[in-house]
């Protein structure tokens, strides 16, 4: 086990939907909204380089240290999915994981219009999800993916960077 993954684990236990990680400052969950701050160490870069580089594979570290971004994701098998962002602020490495739900829900399940099921059915076209940060465009497509999934016998290919809701063959 990666010593970053108490942090996941205290994220997983208190309900959290993000976990961020500064260079010169504690870890901190966002809860309900607000950031809490973890009664923890204050990470000074070369640790949390260290907590970052133990779970990143050595193509995303390069990508990283030539770019100052890199985002992929992060799986603890039998706990949850996470969407990794690194990136540089004015005092070093800065990290942020967004806990990505292991259960794919319905569009009747998110309380969308029932008119956004009828895109799982489009014999072809082009639809674009927008909207800020957390708003729910990743969580709206996968429901949209996970019907078209059950509904039709196509083959379906996604192109995401990086891949956060896994869907089977059905």
């Amino acid at each position: 086990m990666a010593e970053i993954d108490a942090f996941f684990k205290l994220m997983h236990e208190q309900g959290a939907s993000d976990l961020h990680l500064s260079s010169g400052q504690q870890p901190a969950l966002r809860l309900n909204g607000d950031i809490e701050r973890i009664k923890y160490e204050v990470l000074t870069s070369d640790k949390l380089r260290g907590l970052l580089y133990e779970i990143t594979s050595q193509e995303k570290i390069k990508i990283f240290e030539e770019t100052g971004d890199v985002d992929f994701g992060y799986e603890i098998t039998g706990m949850a999915r996470y969407r990794a962002n690194y990136f540089m602020q004015k005092s070093g490495v800065s990290a942020v994981f967004r806990e990505i739900p292991s259960k794919i829900l319905t569009v009747e399940q998110l309380g969308l219009p029932s008119v956004i099921s009828k895109l799982a059915e489009l014999p072809r076209g082009l639809v674009l999800v927008t909207g800020p940060t957390g708003s729910g465009k990743s969580t709206t497509l996968a429901a949209i993916i996970d019907q078209a999934n059950r509904i039709r016998k196509d083959h379906i290919i996604t192109v995401e960077d990086p891949i956060e809701f896994v869907h089977r063959s059905q």
